[in-house]
């Protein structure tokens, strides 16, 4: 999860955290925003410990000496290319999700690797958006039922399906992201809608031309407390219309008016 709806933090610093007192930090405050059930940790202090010490990813972003960030990750196949970024939190507001972000980009590059990949919940908006036009990053593959059944509060009982996204460190998109350049592009006149939202109910559309674009819901975690139906029918139509629309080869290229995803295909069949 992440959360990012301003400019930088002031006196923000992100660090590589590897002492037993910042990693406990780092614990507490993923169990802040997961709130997972009672005796569980959302990652355990001895995980954040080998990961740390085996040198994988942790790492912490602070303001006036209290953590308002951290970011968890293993390098991945294909190796010495790839880093897996697994979870990554932060508190709202003040551009942290962000600073992190970069940290990591840097972190990676500074070791060889060209490449960092995560997955996120297609139906939370935000993220969508954060991930596509600010960072610049590719969902690429849909990934149904990912974790299997999840417990922690914004994850509830829906399935846990997500998009495995890869943020390619070099390209220009990216590189200019990185500079706060974020890539724009105009909608072509005849895209079509694949998936629209009427009530707040998803509704199917057409998925046969060049460019489709996906609505997502404006607030899936509020609606799985207050709709759970609602919530599970959009899940399936993302399932079938996303994940479609990836496995026969199509694009996402961009996040449309931070509610749709534009995903570009080879041409109408």
């Amino acid at each position: 999860m992440l959360h990012d709806r301003g400019g930088p933090m002031s006196g923000l610093a992100v660090r590589d955290l590897h002492d037993l007192t910042d990693l406990r930090d780092v614990a507490a405050m993923f169990n802040r925003i997961w709130r997972p059930p009672a005796g569980v940790d959302a990652v355990g202090l001895e995980w954040l410990r080998a990961l740390s010490h085996a040198g994988n990813y942790v790492a912490g972003a602070y303001a006036g000496g209290r953590i308002v960030g951290a970011s968890v990750g293993f390098l991945s196949a294909p190796a010495g290319l790839a880093l897996h970024s697994h979870l990554t939190g932060a508190d709202k507001g003040h551009g942290i999700g962000f600073a992190l972000k970069l940290h990591q980009r840097e972190w990676a590059l500074a070791r060889g690797l060209d490449r960092i990949t995560w997955t996120f919940d297609p139906l939370v908006r935000r993220n969508a958006h954060f991930n596509v036009a600010k960072l610049g990053a590719s969902p690429e593959e849909y990934l149904p039922s990912f974790y299997g059944a999840m417990t922690d509060a914004i994850n509830g009982d829906d399935d846990s399906d997500r998009v495995l996204t890869t943020w390619r460190l070099a390209e220009p998109g990216v590189v200019a992201a990185a500079g706060r350049q974020p890539y724009r592009r105009e909608i072509p006149w005849d895209a079509a809608v694949g998936l629209g939202e009427a009530d707040g109910r998803p509704v199917p559309g057409r998925t046969d031309a060049a460019t489709v674009l996906v609505a997502v819901p404006q607030d899936i975690e509020g609606l799985r407390r207050a709709d759970p139906a609602a919530a599970r029918s959009w899940r399936l139509a993302m399932r079938e219309v996303l994940g479609g629309l990836l496995a026969g080869g199509g694009r996402v290229t961009g996040f449309h008016r931070r509610s749709f995803y534009v995903v570009e295909r080879d041409g109408p069949t």
